[in-house]
């Protein structure tokens, strides 16, 4: 993967990353959804700053793939976007104080090493 390559990849992966921050941000604002107010929460997605910024993000990280997908295989990018998780899991942890139990750990470790293995050139 050439350096400009590896760039598209951490946009689209970082983007990503920063939309589901946002989105998780503008979601515990809205708080929890029932039968009851769910129309009222649908409504109040276009309301809510964090949520537009997170659908921003996403839309930015999407951008960010198909150019990506323009100079490397699917086969080489698909894998590799799913990073986004890993990162994802961080933040819950980090930002979130959200708990990581060791088969969740384990499975962050499977995605790695396979991410390393598809993007791996002799």
């Amino acid at each position: 993967m050439s350096p400009q390559e590896f760039f598209l990849l951490l946009m689209s992966v970082l983007a990503s990353v920063a939309g589901q921050f946002f989105l998780k941000a503008g979601a515990l604002k809205l708080g929890r959804v029932n039968v009851g107010n769910a129309f009222n929460h649908i409504l109040s997605i276009i309301a809510t700053p964090e949520l537009l910024l997170g659908l921003t993000c996403y839309a930015l990280g999407a951008v960010a793939y198909i150019l990506l997908l323009t100079r490397v295989n699917l086969s080489v990018a698909g894998p590799s976007i799913s990073l986004v998780y890993v990162f994802s899991v961080l933040l819950g942890y980090f930002i979130f104080r959200e708990t990581i139990p060791m088969m969740r750990l384990a499975g962050l470790s499977f995605i790695i090493i396979g991410v390393i293995l598809v993007v791996w050139q002799k």
